[in-house]
């Protein structure tokens, strides 16, 4: 008589995988461990591909387009100057020598000395911090102030759109380099009086071009898709508008950098900037102009090359940003 097991041949567990050949089950543990990993590992992979596709493209650009890789170059070579700038020049940049005054460019004095016997060159370097951080700062406050109220003008229409809007015809109304210098002169020649003078008059600007971004975007597929997620419209404006804008606005932001240097150097020319004795490009190229009559053409003219390499910097600067950010629009 056969016994219950000899009569179901097919109930016989299934044996276990041999080392040489493995088996299904643990095949398909090990096929569905590697899904479950790939599934986790997909995001962090995703993401490291788009930044290293980005760095790829940044340095194709910097390599292929040899004036924008000029322009960060000189633009490294400034930062470098406002950071350590005034712990290597030879001079103090305040310490004066009348019996060296009015010393034309030598070994000991490379862009020369000024009428009180300043090295040139001393002063030069050290004047690169004080107008990086003008143009900085002011390019700074004036996207905080110009490019958050735009945004949210592009974004919510209505009052805010007409507020926001009123206010950039009104400044628009006055010269703005009249407008700069009525500011500083109702609120003194300081640094900081410089900086909110340049960022008022470059209002008009960032607030146009953040609203009409925000305007082009607020109708979007993905701000559609956020708002049927539950999220309010402030957390779609900060997290989904103003990251998209951004590009845009940092190349606006680079160019107008180089206008707040321009734009502090013409107050420092005319008296409403920053006051003597600092080292400022402005306040050099104004006390060196008396003496070009008089053939000490050296005291304006390291200055004023400072003053137009850094604006001639940013502005290409400007350009290669927006190869980087916008591939279609690359030069």
């Amino acid at each position: 008589m056969l016994s219950p097991e000899a009569s179901q041949p097919n109930s016989s567990p299934t044996p276990n995988p041999s080392p040489q050949g493995g088996g299904e089950s643990t095949a398909s543990v090990a096929t569905s461990r590697g899904i479950s990993a790939g599934i986790r590992i997909a995001p962090a992979l995703a993401h490291n591909t788009g930044f290293s596709a980005g760095l790829r493209h940044a340095r194709y650009i910097l390599s292929e387009n040899a004036v924008t890789g000029f322009a960060f170059a000189l633009f490294l070579a400034i930062v470098l100057a406002a950071l350590a700038g005034p712990y290597l020049v030879p001079y103090d940049p305040l310490a004066s020598d009348t019996a060296a005054a009015l010393k034309a460019p030598s070994a000991a004095h490379w862009f020369g000395t000024d009428q009180l016997g300043r090295d040139v060159f001393s002063r030069v370097v050290v004047a690169t911090r004080l107008d990086f951080f003008i143009a900085v700062a002011s390019v700074a406050l004036v996207f905080l102030m110009g490019g958050l109220a735009g945004v949210a003008a592009g974004f919510f229409g209505g009052w805010t759109d007409r507020v926001v809007g009123r206010i950039a015809d009104t400044i628009m109304a006055f010269p703005l380099f009249v407008l700069a210098m009525g500011i500083v002169a109702a609120l003194g020649n300081t640094v900081q009086n410089v900086v909110l003078a340049t960022a008022i008059v470059n209002f008009p600007l960032y607030a146009r071009i953040a609203r009409a971004e925000a305007n082009v975007r607020r109708e979007a597929g993905f701000v559609q898709a956020a708002r049927l997620s539950g999220n309010g419209e402030l957390r779609i404006l900060l997290a989904q508008i103003l990251p998209n804008i951004m590009p845009i606005m940092v190349v606006q932001m680079s160019l107008t950098m180089g206008y707040a240097i321009l734009n502090a150097a013409g107050l420092s020319f005319i008296g409403l900037g920053v006051r003597p004795p600092t080292a400022e490009w402005g306040i050099m190229v104004a006390e060196g102009s008396a003496f070009m009559v008089s053939g000490e053409w050296w005291i304006a003219f390291f200055p004023g090359a400072a003053l137009m390499v850094a604006v001639f910097c940013f502005n290409l600067l400007g350009d290669g940003l927006r190869d980087i950010v916008d591939p279609q629009r690359r030069t």
